[in-house]
């Protein structure tokens, strides 16, 4: 048996299969076929002189000497992608790769990019509107913008916002068929499914208690993502329960309305993270600035609003 290293490729392969215990998932991770990733193992056990999993009806399992090979794999593959990282950002300094859900990406992002563009021309801004899970030692990401209650220990994290609020808003013309709380009974409800994480929720049922009114909701429309059942409200489909960072913009230029003054709120933030090695990088550095004094505001709440903890509720 040769102490020579096997190919990358078959290492690489290895290791993706290792960490997902699924040829499948690792095959869609690297983007290959099953059968191509499955050559690829093949021939590294073929190096190896013994097999690295054993191959079960829909699954597999790591054999010693895979137990023995995966840990070293994936912190060899960790510290290759973070040097090669480190590498392209001394050559291509000027690009900042930013990912943000897509919600915030269009209703919060996108229209204030001129104001970004303006301050920094130097600054070559790259987005990924996602909420999947990246990670930062595989995925070409410098900052990541997310929604929840905490960050990743092992990141820089900044919070943007304090405790988000709620409140019913409308397209302005129906505020007259719709003047109080009790009067939405009969409206049609549009529901952001993407918030349905939320523990306690913040949903109708949630903003009905804390106006008093005794009524289980039905809903008319959920909708995958908040931007949706927002721009549906604005097009007249009916009443949207939404984060007010989200709509505030939507509200000030006219095409929405919030007009009751009960809110509820939830621990939930958007926060900003990156690594810890990146915080004084000046491109990084420039965008937390810039969007952390953006975000200034961006959850206060009018002096006659009513906000109540959904925990209260």
């Amino acid at each position: 048996m040769s102490n020579r290293l096997p190919p990358l490729t078959a290492l690489r392969s290895f290791e993706a299969a290792a960490r997902h215990l699924s040829f499948a998932k690792a095959a869609e991770e690297l983007s290959v076929t099953p059968a191509a990733l499955s050559f690829q193992i093949k021939s590294l056990e073929e190096h190896l002189g013994q097999p690295l999993f054993v191959r079960l009806n829909r699954a597999v399992q790591l054999t010693e000497a895979g137990r023995a090979l995966a840990p070293g794999a994936s912190q060899g593959f960790a510290t290759l992608s973070q040097a090669w990282r480190s590498a392209r950002q001394s050559g291509q300094s000027t690009t900042l790769n930013v990912t943000a859900g897509p919600a915030f990406t269009s209703k919060w992002l996108a229209p204030r990019l001129f104001e970004f563009a303006r301050l920094y021309p130097g600054i070559d801004l790259r987005f990924i509107a996602s909420l999947r899970l990246l990670d930062f030692d595989y995925d070409e990401v410098d900052i990541a913008i997310r929604y929840g209650y905490g960050g990743a220990t092992d990141l820089f994290s900044v919070p943007l916002t304090g405790r988000e609020w709620l409140t019913p808003v409308m397209r302005p013309d129906l505020v007259t068929a719709y003047p109080t709380p009790g009067s939405l009974i009969g409206a049609p409800l549009l529901h952001n499914a993407s918030d349905d994480f939320l523990q306690p929720r913040t949903d109708w049922p949630a903003w009905f208690r804390a106006s008093g009114v005794a009524h289980d909701p039905q809903i008319t429309a959920t909708f995958s993502q908040p931007d949706h059942a927002y721009d549906a409200a604005i097009e007249g489909a009916g009443v949207a329960l939404a984060r007010m960072s989200f709509v505030r913009r939507d509200i000030e230029l006219g095409r929405l309305a919030a007009p009751f003054s009960v809110g509820i709120s939830t621990r939930a933030h958007f926060r900003l993270l990156c690594r810890t090695s990146a915080v004084d990088r000046p491109q990084v550095r420039a965008f937390r600035d810039w969007v952390t004094a953006q975000m200034v505001g961006a959850d206060a709440a009018p002096e006659d609003m009513t906000i109540i903890p959904v925990e209260e509720l």
